[in-house]
Parts: structure tokens; sequence; C-alpha cells
């Protein structure tokens, strides 16, 4: 009998979009929102890309795949949401140190998700920080 491997999910997050990463064996295939993840734009390709090859210099090989579901928010901040998940699902899932280290010495946001969100309005106004002008002549 095959001992059964047990599926690792992870999630990222960036403004309000929200990526879930499924890891499961496979030979190194990344799919993201049921597309290989070559047939993304050029730019979002190489961002997802980018946890790929800092993992192919430091491990020896990735004898898995990753699929990736991405829901909500625009695209650039849908890819920056799939990269956080795919970076922390490698390091989720060999458990390597000189990886991890490796991702937060080339940046600190393929492991750390970037918190930022948008300012609320603020009541009576148009816009969260810009107050509306008053002349008094």
């Amino acid at each position: 009998m095959a001992t059964k491997e047990k599926i690792l999910m992870i999630s990222g997050k960036r403004k309000t979009s929200i990526a879930k990463a499924r890891v499961i064996p496979g030979n190194g295939k990344i799919i993201v929102n049921n597309m290989s993840h070559t047939n993304l734009p050029m730019m979002h390709k190489l961002l997802i890309e980018e946890p790929i090859r800092i993992a192919k210099k430091t491990l020896k090989n990735i004898d898995f795949d990753v699929i990736i579901k991405i829901k909500g928010g625009g695209r650039e901040s849908q890819i920056e949401a799939a990269r956080l998940a795919l970076a922390k699902a490698l390091v989720e899932k060999t458990k390597s140190q000189p990886l991890k280290k490796a991702f937060m010495e080339y940046d600190k946001h393929l492991l750390i998700a970037d918190v930022r969100r948008k300012e609320a309005y603020k009541p009576g106004d148009s816009k969260a920080r810009a107050k509306r002008q008053t002349s008094y002549r």
C-alpha cells in the first residue's frame, strides 16, 4: 500500500484578494485559476516565478504541484496574493530554513503579508483625507 500524503492548504492575502494554494504530489507545475502560470501575462508570470526560481537555487528539486485559486480584488493584488501563498506553501512543504532565509533576504513580502488597507471615507466628505476648501472672504 502506498502512503497517503496529506494535502497542504496555504492562503495569502493582499488588499481584498485572497489566494488559496493547495500542494499536491506532482512534478513542479503551478496552476493559477485552472490555467498554467506560463499562460499569464509576462509581468504576472515573472512575479509568480520569483519564488520558484529562488526555491530551485536553494532546493535540489520540487516534486509537487501547486494549485492556486484566487478570489476578489484586482489583477495586481490577485497576483501578489498568489505569490505570497506560493512562497508560504513552498516553505511549509519543504520545512527548509535556508529557503525561508533566501525568501526573506530577497523580499520580505514573499512570506509576510502587506496589511495596508484603503482608508475609510470621513463623514460629510467625499475622500478619506482631502478636505473641502473654505474661503472666509
